[in-house]
């Protein structure tokens, strides 16, 4: 963050403010919210805000209804005594709810399951999903080979490694020109892919996102 903030400044020249936001409720735990150094005399502090969504009361967030927080809600800190599955169910419920068009509204959808793939289990989404709605057939495409062979053919593949390369730049300034981009434009397993995204927005370093990739193969 204190390399991000800093080329930001030196390149905008405007006030910066940075969020560091972390979805799963076991991350972010330590992250104080800034990055000192001292070093003979000499004191460098960079500051940012720290948002942990298993923080952030959920229920008032399923209570004013605004439409672009909704799919986070599952990530959210439930009613207290409420478990883990009825609080999916109650979250899918609420956007269900939300006015959209209907050829929107299945990627809606799509989007609140799977960000809580990142907590639950897709068993339990789906079943939830197809409970709750009638787009759970649409959305099982997400959590399925079919769907994973369908992303390909509708150029998922390139989608994967542009959203990949995209992180890779904007966390680390990944040049085009690296080699890197080329070993991952060359990858064909879209499955693959998605665990390098993963691992590319976790990674402290560019250096440890190649490492990890070398081990890989």
């Amino acid at each position: 963050m204190a390399g991000y903030i800093g080329r930001s400044i030196q390149q905008h020249r405007l006030p910066i403010y940075s969020i560091v936001i972390y979805l799963r409720p076991d991350a972010g735990r330590t992250d104080p919210g800034y990055y000192l150094q001292e070093r003979h005399g000499f004191r460098v502090l960079v500051q940012y805000k720290v948002i942990r969504l298993i923080e952030i009361d959920g229920q008032r967030i399923l209570d004013k209804g605004h439409p672009g927080l909704l799919p986070f809600a599952p990530l959210m800190q439930p009613l207290a005594g409420m478990d883990a599955e009825a609080w999916l169910r109650q979250c899918v419920h609420q956007a269900q709810q939300v006015p959209m068009d209907e050829t929107l509204k299945a990627n809606y959808l799509a989007n609140l399951a799977f960000l809580s793939g990142l907590v639950y289990k897709s068993e339990t989404i789906m079943t939830i999903l197809a409970e709750e709605t009638m787009y759970e057939s649409s959305i099982a495409q997400y959590f399925t080979e079919k769907g994973i062979k369908q992303g390909i053919e509708q150029g998922g593949r390139d989608r994967a490694i542009e959203d990949l390369l995209d992180v890779l730049e904007i966390r680390f300034g990944l040049a085009a020109s690296d080699p890197l981009a080329a070993r991952l434009e060359a990858i064909d397993d879209v499955q693959r892919l998605k665990q390098l995204f993963r691992a590319a927005i976790q990674v402290p370093s560019l250096e440890a996102f190649r490492h990890l990739l070398d081990t890989a193969e």
